[in-house]
Formats: structure tokens, C-alpha cells, sequence
């Protein structure tokens, strides 16, 4: 198995959701204006629903906002993790290049 991942795959996946969080505040808040037409003409469990929904529609979007924003947080700190693996190993590689003997891998006549 193969994982390769672009260095700038998680700064897009970050640009993303950042944008997605914005959007599904909006939408969230568009689908009650989008009902409101609807609104007593339906009776029960259906009305109920739509208007606790109603009620209840900016703390679904503040909830919904701050989930993705905790999913952004932890974008934010996998992208950092990544980048300073990539200089570590980086780093680790230089040194061990410079610390290595490549005369002691010769075979032939010395």
C-alpha cells in the first residue's frame, strides 16, 4: 500500500472546510425561509418538527460551525505535524549523509 499525500493536500482540505462552514450556516438558515411558505399548512408530528427546527435553527447553525470549526483545528494541527515531519526527516537525512563513510562502500581495488 501507498500513501502519498502533496504537501499542499492539506492546506486545500483546510481552505475547504473553512469554506464549507460558512456555507452550511447560510443553508441551515435558508431552509427555514425556504419552509416558511409551508408553515400552517401542515399539522402534527410534521409541524412540530419544522418548528422546533424553526426554533431552533441559529443554534443548529452555531453547532454545526463549531464542529467544523474543531475539524479545521485538527486540519490545522495535522498539516503542522506533516510539515515538521517532512523537515525532520529532512534534517535526519542531511546529517546522517554527512556522518556516512562512502568509501567504506567501495569494492574494488583501493
Amino acid at each position: 500500500m501507498k500513501f502519498d499525500m502533496g504537501a499542499q493536500t492539506l492546506s486545500s482540505l483546510r481552505q475547504q472546510t473553512a469554506g464549507a462552514s460558512q456555507d452550511l450556516g447560510t443553508l441551515v438558515r435558508a431552509l427555514v425561509v425556504a419552509g416558511e411558505p409551508l408553515e400552517g399548512r401542515f399539522n402534527g408530528a410534521g409541524r412540530a418538527g419544522f418548528d422546533a427546527f424553526k426554533l431552533h435553527a441559529d443554534q443548529i447553525a452555531r453547532e454545526l460551525n463549531t464542529s467544523l470549526s474543531g475539524i479545521l483545528h485538527g486540519q490545522t494541527g495535522a498539516a503542522r505535524s506533516f510539515s515538521q515531519g517532512d523537515q525532520q526527516m529532512a534534517e535526519d537525512a542531511r546529517t546522517v549523509q554527512l556522518t556516512t563513510d562512502f568509501d567504506a562502500a567501495r569494492f574494488g581495488n583501493r
